[in-house]
């Protein structure tokens, strides 16, 4: 039976995760990276896809999960009528091969327990070959992948799975480590679980105590420190860049074909991460992947793409899997995403105010930012009148969206901000091209008879990206043109309190797929910004608390939610989602330091 997405956890090493089930399944692992092939992909299709499941053998009569306080370690416990025993997954933090380490705790009584483990690997398609070494650790291979378990458990084979039964007893501790490696290397050495374990804990503790407290009475701290651990997990250790989410083809709309993969670092996330990971107080962090950010754009702007993978690659060719029936039967499953060769004006704006954040608050100028800068200003002066594909990347006809020209004009006004702090450019020249940004969108993006700014120009309906204008400084909270945007979007994109990115009535949308998907959770973070910028401080704090009740109970968020089933819909744990939980948190309490305050240049 197919679990539903919030029945997941993940664990993670910041190099690449894997997600855990409430029954104790490993249905998802893609290694050595976030974006390389999985070796589970239950997730995806069948059992037979591959899983790692370790659980008891009788009926549970209770299941209770949770994460070590300030870590990543998952503990999953089981009451049965014999007795309860609990299972210990987490994923060291390291500089060698990646390795799930699991570990069965007896509790009370005595349990009897299964293991069953089916390696697939290249997404759950080529059954590898399975032997024992001579050290007694079963090993499987399959071109340039290979797995070795190690457990003092005896395992054996049983139509192409590797399957084991043994019982615990109150105080046992019995260890599984499972380690991918190259297969033209020599095996790894054999782990400790115990020493991983304890270290584990030393190393995510020591992380997230790190977390800058929030102001007034604390009482969203833990869903904020648990948001900045699960991007954490997210952040590939190597390079600094953050990936969108750690698995590709969950579904937007259950059984529908919007399933996109998201193992890839976005450009539009940029100047939320950074926000995010400064007012928490993780500089090295915000440092990494203003950096990453450097790299990855590095070159001619004309090069310029949405999105890179997690070292900054650039081909992210899209393609289909057809022997994975897609979860829940949403197909088709997707590696690869074809938005990096769309055209968004909005990412010259991200990019532009990302530098700009980290010079406002002190961060080292790096010596090509500039430089990277100016080369982008002059590409956008050349294109900034041209349609785009829009943040949402719809795979309809290019138009010209609202939002990114609003976002063409933060990147113009971020430039000048720039020379008028002392670095070289041609200030009256950007000071021009942001008045005439600004003047055509009041002009065609605005509509008086709804009173509101719309989606494109000539458009009627309105966006939820049309949040950001107050957001990004482009006019005022107040603004009656501003007030009239948010009450349009309330009435016509709100969905039992939360968000929709825009509407979809069954005919062909803008985006040129068929209609329907969840509320986008980001745009109900947005809402209760803008809410709180305005003083609508009650309703700001009720959606946010709406928005943290649709937690899983782990404290982990998808991209969507389906309010009519009442499920998270879309990959998940969804970076974006929790990028925006810690700055509307911090918008609530923070007061001028606050992300809205200050982007929006009340600060």
């Amino acid at each position: 039976m197919t679990l539903r997405i919030e029945d997941y956890a993940v664990i993670g090493d910041t190099r690449t995760g894997a997600l855990v089930g409430r029954d104790g399944s490993v249905d998802w692992w893609c290694v050595p990276r976030f974006d390389s092939g999985a070796c589970f992909a239950a997730l995806l299709g069948e059992r037979d896809n591959g899983r790692w499941r370790l659980a008891p053998a009788g009926a549970a009569v209770a299941t209770r999960r949770a994460y070590r306080p300030g870590t990543l370690i998952l503990e999953t416990d089981w009451e049965l009528r014999g007795g309860a025993v609990r299972v210990i997954d987490h994923m060291p933090v390291h500089d060698g091969a990646s390795r799930i380490v699991r570990v069965v705790e007896g509790l009370r009584g005595r349990v009897e327990m299964e293991m069953e483990l089916i390696i697939r690997f290249d997404y759950g398609h080529v059954i590898p070959w399975v032997r024992r070494h001579e050290e007694g650790s079963l090993v499987a291979v399959a071109g340039p992948d290979r797995l070795s378990l190690r457990t003092p458990v005896h395992v054996h084979g049983r139509d192409l799975t590797s399957v084991a039964s043994f019982g615990v007893g109150m105080g046992d501790r019995v260890p599984f480590v499972l380690t991918w490696s190259p297969s033209h290397e020599s095996l790894p050495p054999a782990a400790d679980a115990e020493e991983d374990l304890a270290g584990a804990d030393r190393w995510w503790r020591a992380w997230s105590d790190a977390c800058r407290p929030l102001d007034g009475d604390g009482r969203w701290h833990e869903a904020v420190q648990r948001s900045l651990i699960t991007l954490k997990a997210l952040t590939y250790g190597p390079t600094g860049g953050i990936v969108a989410a750690l698995t590709t083809s969950l579904p937007e709309a259950l059984g529908g074909v919007r399933n996109w993969d998201y193992r890839y670092c976005w450009l539009r996330d940029a100047t939320f991460s950074l926000y995010a990971l400064l007012l928490a107080g993780y500089e090295d962090e915000a440092r990494a992947w203003r950096d990453w950010l450097l790299r990855a754009v590095a070159g001619t702007p004309r090069q310029f793409q949405i999105l890179y993978g997690p070292a900054g690659e650039r081909r992210l060719t899209e393609w289909e899997l057809p022997w994975l029936r897609g979860y829940e039967g949403s197909r088709p499953v997707r590696i690869g995403n074809g938005a990096a060769n769309q055209f968004q004006l909005d990412v010259f704006g991200e990019v532009m105010d990302t530098l700009s954040v980290a010079r406002r608050v002190g961060m080292e100028e790096s010596e090509d930012a500039w430089a990277l800068q100016k080369a982008l200003m002059d590409d956008l002066e050349g294109n900034w009148q041209e349609a785009d594909d829009g943040i949402w990347e719809v795979r309809g006809p290019r138009r010209h969206f609202v939002h990114s020209k609003v976002m063409a004009w933060v990147a113009a006004d971020r430039a000048v901000q720039a020379v008028e702090a002392g670095n070289d450019g041609p200030l009256d020249r950007w000071r021009r091209l942001a008045a005439d940004i600004h003047a055509e969108v009041c002009k065609l993006g605005f509509n008086p008879e709804r009173n509101a700014f719309t989606q494109y120009y000539g458009s009627k309906a309105v966006d939820a990206s049309l949040l950001m204008l107050p957001l990004v400084g482009f006019l005022p909270v107040d603004d009656p043109r501003v007030v009239g945007t948010v009450a349009a979007i309330e009435r016509d994109l709100r969905d039992r309190g939360l968000v929709l990115r825009y509407a979809g009535d069954g005919a062909p949308t803008v985006d040129g797929l068929p209609a329907g998907e969840g509320a986008f959770l980001p745009c109900s973070f947005w809402l209760a910004d803008v809410w709180a910028l305005s003083g609508r401080t009650a309703d700001a704090v009720g959606l946010f608390e709406h928005l943290l009740s649709l937690r899983n109970d782990v404290g982990l968020l998808a991209e969507e939610y389906d309010v009519a089933r009442g499920r998270q819909v879309g990959n998940f744990p969804q970076a974006f989602s929790h990028l925006a939980l810690v700055n509307t948190a911090r918008n609530l309490t923070g007061a001028t330091g606050c992300a809205a305050v200050h982007r929006s240049g009340g600060a």
